[in-house]
């Protein structure tokens, strides 16, 4: 009797209780890899986004004092130090491309409307065909456009069309286009002293470096490559940055593209292109689980 009062005992310790859940908070670690893992980008957010964080660079860019003095000086030293390094053929170029009159014209046009243009498209096509990648790569754009708000605040400079007996030519005025907010009728409305870096070259090589590694056309892919290229071309042409000033565009895009490393841990090609879901993925391991558990 006493015998089988302990082996049904022992058998009931043996039976497994049933699985108590508790409402834990989420570890700091697992919050973290939450947040950066791939995910699907909403449209409605991303557009907010993008007018908010342009409206506010817009504003803190132009609220940046225009400190005439200094940034003329600082024209005048990257003029010499380029003379230096044999460089300085800005002049020779904005000269040249002057004199033909259709090419000109087209190249204002070009830096007035296809820096937002062709950024604005980039980030159209990631949304639709890489939402995996997205933000990754959104991340690097924000990144390179907030460090150069420091270089504007810290190094005011004065585009060569502005610079004081250097005889640059100011292609806009010359040829009444519309090309640049810092020309013209348009000049109050932006900082004219906002020259380095040049965003034109850290937008425009993200979006050629982008297309670059994630297009699969060829022809795309070229493309993507020359659109940079270009652009460097461009604002030489047209007088509104030294060679430098895209260096300057180089070391930001570098610092987005390192801010964006560091966040994700990798580089955003290595990515999946096309994220799960994360709502659906919870929905079904919530699912799974109650089949899963032991009933009274």
């Amino acid at each position: 009797m006493g015998e089988a009062s302990v082996k049904t005992l022992e058998t009931r310790t043996d039976v497994p209780s049933p699985t108590v859940t508790e409402d834990r908070p989420e570890p700091r670690h697992a919050l973290l890899d939450r947040l950066r893992s791939p995910r699907r980008p909403r449209l409605w957010f991303e557009i907010l986004l993008i007018a908010v964080s342009y409206w506010t660079y817009s504003l803190i860019r132009n609220a940046v004092p225009e400190q005439k003095a200094a940034a003329l000086r600082n024209a005048d030293w990257i003029w010499q130090v380029e003379h230096t390094l044999g460089i300085a053929v800005e002049k020779s170029v904005n000269h040249a491309v002057d004199s033909v009159t259709w090419l000109i014209v087209g190249m204002n046009y070009y830096y007035a409307t296809l820096h937002f243009l062709v950024t604005i498209g980039v980030l159209v096509w990631l949304f639709r065909r890489h939402p995996g990648r997205y933000a990754a790569t959104r991340l690097v754009l924000f990144a390179t456009t907030a460090v150069a708000l420091v270089g504007y605040y810290f190094y005011p400079l004065a585009p060569p069309r502005l610079m004081n007996g250097e005889n640059f030519i100011d292609t806009v005025l010359v040829h009444h286009t519309w090309g640049s907010m810092a020309s013209g009728d348009l000049k109050h409305m932006s900082n004219q002293y906002a020259a380095m870096p040049s965003m034109h070259i850290g937008w425009s090589l993200w979006c050629g470096l982008t297309i670059f590694a994630l297009a699969s056309a060829p022809w795309a892919r070229i493309l993507g490559l020359l659109y940079p290229a270009a652009t460097l071309v461009v604002i030489v042409a047209t007088a509104n940055h030294f060679w430098l000033d895209a260096v300057g565009g180089m070391l930001c895009l570098a610092f987005g593209y390192a801010v964006s490393y560091v966040w994700y841990g990798t580089t955003a090609r290595r990515l999946p292109r096309y994220p799960e879901d994360p709502d659906a993925s919870s929905a079904t391991a919530t699912l799974l689980n109650r089949f899963r558990s032991p009933r009274p």
